[in-house]
């Protein structure tokens, strides 16, 4: 037998921790996966979906991070009418397409745009985590290009958040090939002096952290955030080891100089807007 599965005390034993999703505040409580309180709905609209009692970062859907970040009124999208199409005819694809529609109510796994931070003109993109994981295909990439390349044009700054289960399956090569276009505009955007700033949040895998998640000038992240290619299961029952409990951690990554700085979310905007300001060209 070739494939044989691997029997280790490592198989069957892994738990993985489910991440409570806040995408709506339609139900009354919701209960935090780290230290197990009952939440009232209100109590994380008054604290941007973060625990008050653990620090926990709950998810965040693409438009609630776009609100938080940018001045009132600001926010200009671009590209929202390009939809994924299923290009090599992968089962049940149409249907997944339409399922992530109805639970995202967006049309695809990132949303683009020009903005002001603090007065600041801004390029950004927010990935959506409730658009298949965040995952990256065509559409994805394209444009997410598109954003680098007008930021590139207007010689603005692009501040990015991630978060992504990696490449999108689905689209085979044509989604593996966005890690070249993506990382293509970034070094085009890098070459004419502009700044990338991106922030990490939980999960940022796969083919986003393999391209552009890790190519900014500075990579800020959201505590306990994970950051992997492979995730840790994989690595586990590949290896044959346990590996540590923050393993891939965004304060793991600290440590090893992957990330420049862990930031609450209540901080992002006047950390974000600081740097900013400080990378103004001609000053």
């Amino acid at each position: 037998m070739i494939f044989k599965k691997p029997k280790n005390s490592l198989e069957g034993n892994t738990k993985t921790e489910k991440h409570a999703a806040v995408n709506s505040f339609d139900d009354f409580s919701v209960t935090c996966p780290r230290c197990k309180k009952a939440l009232l709905s209100g109590d994380l609209i008054d604290t941007l979906n973060v625990c008050p009692y653990c620090s926990n970062h709950f998810r965040m859907n693409a438009r609630q991070r776009i609100d938080m970040i940018c001045d009132k009124d600001t926010f200009k999208e671009r590209d929202r009418e390009l939809l994924s199409k299923n290009i090599i005819d992968f089962p049940d694809y149409n249907k997944k397409l339409q399922n992530a529609k109805l639970e995202s109510a967006e049309n695809d796994a990132v949303i683009c745009g020009t903005c002001e931070i603090s007065g600041i003109p801004t390029a950004i993109f927010v990935m959506e985590p409730y658009f298949m994981m965040g995952s990256m295909g065509s559409v994805v990439g394209e444009k997410i290009t598109r954003v680098f390349e007008e930021a590139t044009q207007k010689s603005m700054p692009v501040v990015g958040f991630t978060v992504s289960g990696g490449a999108r399956m689905q689209e085979g090569i044509i989604s593996l090939m966005q890690m070249a276009k993506t990382s293509g505009a970034v070094k085009r955007h890098s070459d004419n002096g502009n700044l990338f700033i991106c922030v990490l949040t939980d999960p940022t895998t796969g083919g986003v952290t393999a391209s552009f998640a890790m190519e900014a000038d500075i990579i800020l992240a959201e505590p306990y955030a994970l950051v992997a290619f492979a995730g840790p299961r994989v690595i586990e029952q590949t290896i044959r080891k346990k590996l540590p409990d923050n393993f891939q951690k965004a304060e793991f990554l600290l440590e090893k100089g992957f990330v420049d700085k862990i930031v609450a979310r209540k901080n992002q905007k006047k950390l974000i807007a600081k740097l900013l300001k400080m990378h103004i060209r001609g000053q």
